[in-house]
């Protein structure tokens, strides 16, 4: 189903474009000055508020891949995934105690230069040459994939323009530096709450419309009623047969394992995407320690509200399909699409509201695009560039090369998104992939940082061996769901990493040490309560939808 803009909704689109271009233009200008320095440029040094480092790490997270991914996953399995956003606010309290004070007192910009410090300048460049290949042909490509299918789904424009659309927005918000991406995500954020909540209203209002009633609230009891398969957050075998895409079903067992959500490998993932990443990382790396805690606490608490905007329609569509709306629109050859519920829900949204909702699809798309080709420009220039290809590059050509790359990855990111749609979950396949390289990189970080005798020889071994191993068990064992095929990755790496580390005396006498201060894992009062605020709230939410 194509939808159209009415002319109040593009009016209130481009009232948010020219706020987000036209803001992130005036703080342009108005540091002009110091875009020539990199550590400004790549990481907006001391000058990001917590406030402004919270809203840009939701920003940079949340993108079409859940607006759209995570949505259709609602449809197809449930409530369950939301433990991926659910566990991240745990996630971001343990980065922020434990690993953000190790980064900041070692002075740690990027990904690649902790493991140059902690190993070796090989294990750096074998790290950056991946995490570049992965960030621009994986996750620029899916954001720009999902982004143009919905945008694409609403406004009745052609794919491909709205991948060319969303990629020119993305490079002037990006040219600008992380200082403009981190102030102008502020507002991406803020219009993406309203947007997302006014959709999540349509919906269940819509679901209380099926049954003779109206409103929200109405519409939530409904679901919990007549959908309540689909409000389980642990899942057994057998328990939630989901469609394939392909006009099949699956188990949804195999992508959310039972108490693996909670207790298992769900935690490698978080920890490698939101400890062990620059795209993430790096909204942090700038800021003083008390400032960046505060920041990743405030994106915590978002975290927690983020279900109620990504997965709830999702459930709400599925209530709607089953009672026979959207048969056409959800449907594609006779197969089942999950991922065209939300779409299909923002075009029934009344004029103005679709506007509201639309821009902030958009915002959600073009601030995580701005965010992923920061990090590619900052892990290309800094890791790479400065190192094999201009050792004597100054300040402002350094910044010069950073917006070069920008937008050659952008251009490639668009050339090659295209491919994605052949798939049917995409969320589903981005977490297969990540579940590939995360054991890896969380087990070489880990390690890295605790374990003193690791060697950057044994850092090499994990980073070589991550791939062929899962792959190698899901050949082995295609059954094994791969949430536990991760976890297995993890414990191979780990001990192979050990032992290696133990034969390996030569490089255990040239260990490269990095400065750990214990009393740095300390936290303020505030901080302490909000940790503990979270912490409830997790329990009751586990306790009621278990």
């Amino acid at each position: 189903m194509s939808g159209q803009l009415d002319t109040k909704d593009i009016i209130v689109f481009l009232i948010y474009f020219i706020l987000v271009s036209g803001y992130g233009y005036w703080i342009y200008r108005r540091k002009k000055s110091a875009t020539a320095d990199t550590k400004d440029f790549f990481l907006a040094e001391g000058t990001l508020t917590w406030w402004a480092i919270g809203a840009s790490l939701i920003a940079s997270n949340i993108s079409a891949e859940q607006f759209i991914g995570m949505s259709g996953s609602g449809f197809a399995m449930g409530l369950a995934i939301a433990s991926y956003e659910w566990m991240a606010a745990a996630t971001l309290i343990v980065v922020a105690v434990f690993l953000l004070p190790i980064y900041l007192r070692n002075k740690i910009y990027t990904m690649p230069q902790f493991l140059a410090q902690r190993y070796s300048p090989l294990v750096a460049t074998v790290m950056a040459v991946f995490w570049l290949v992965v960030y621009v042909f994986v996750n620029l490509t899916s954001i720009l994939h999902l982004g143009a299918l919905a945008v694409s789904t609403i406004s009745g424009i052609g794919y491909e323009v709205c991948i060319m659309g969303l990629t020119i927005f993305a490079v002037l918000i990006t040219l600008g530096g992380m200082k403009v991406i981190g102030y102008t995500d502020v507002i991406q954020v803020l219009v993406l709450i309203l947007g997302g909540l006014a959709t999540t209203y349509l919906a269940l209002d819509l679901v209380a419309q099926q049954y003779g009633g109206s409103g929200a609230l109405k519409g939530l009891g409904l679901l919990g009623e007549h959908a309540g398969s689909h409000f389980h957050m642990i899942l057994n075998p057998g328990q939630m047969m989901m469609p394939d895409g392909e006009g099949g079903q699956k188990d949804a067992y195999q992508d959310l394992p039972g108490i693996a959500v909670l207790f298992g490998a769900m935690w490698i993932a978080n920890l490698s995407y939101w400890g062990m990443n620059q795209y993430i990382t790096q909204r942090a790396l700038g800021a003083d320690l008390k400032t960046a805690r505060a920041g990743l606490l405030f994106a915590a608490f978002l975290k927690l509200l983020m279900p109620i905007i990504v997965v709830l329609p999702g459930i709400a569509a599925f209530l709607l399909f089953q009672q026979g709306e959207f048969q056409t629109e959800i449907t594609e050859n006779g197969f089942v699409k999950p991922d065209k519920a939300y779409p299909v829900l923002i075009n029934l949204l009344p004029t103005g509201l679709k506007g509201l909702s639309f821009a902030a699809l958009t915002a959600a798309i073009v601030a995580s695009l701005a965010g992923k080709a920061n990090s590619i420009s900052t892990i290309f220039t800094l890791d790479l560039y400065k190192k094999y290809f201009n050792r004597e590059a100054s300040e402002a050509n350094q910044v010069r090369v950073g917006r070069i790359v920008i937008v050659i990855a952008l251009i490639i990111g668009a050339v090659v998104a295209p491919v994605l749609r052949n798939f049917g979950q995409a969320f589903q396949f981005i977490q297969n992939f990540t579940g590939l390289i995360s054991p890896g990189i969380t087990a070489i970080f880990l390690l890295g940082f605790f374990w003193k005798k690791t060697t950057a020889t044994a850092a090499l071994v994990g980073a070589i061996v991550t791939i062929p191993a899962g792959i190698a068990l899901e050949q082995l064992m295609s059954n094994l769901p791969f949430m536990h095929r991760m976890g297995w990755v993890f414990v191979i790496v780990v001990v192979l990493m050990v032992l290696t580390s133990l034969l390996d005396k030569k490089g255990r006498d040239n260990v490269r040490a990095i400065e750990i201060d214990t009393s740095d894992f300390k936290t303020a009062p505030g901080f302490t309560i909000g940790m503990v605020v979270i912490a409830i709230i997790l329990g009751v939410l586990y306790s009621v939808f278990w």
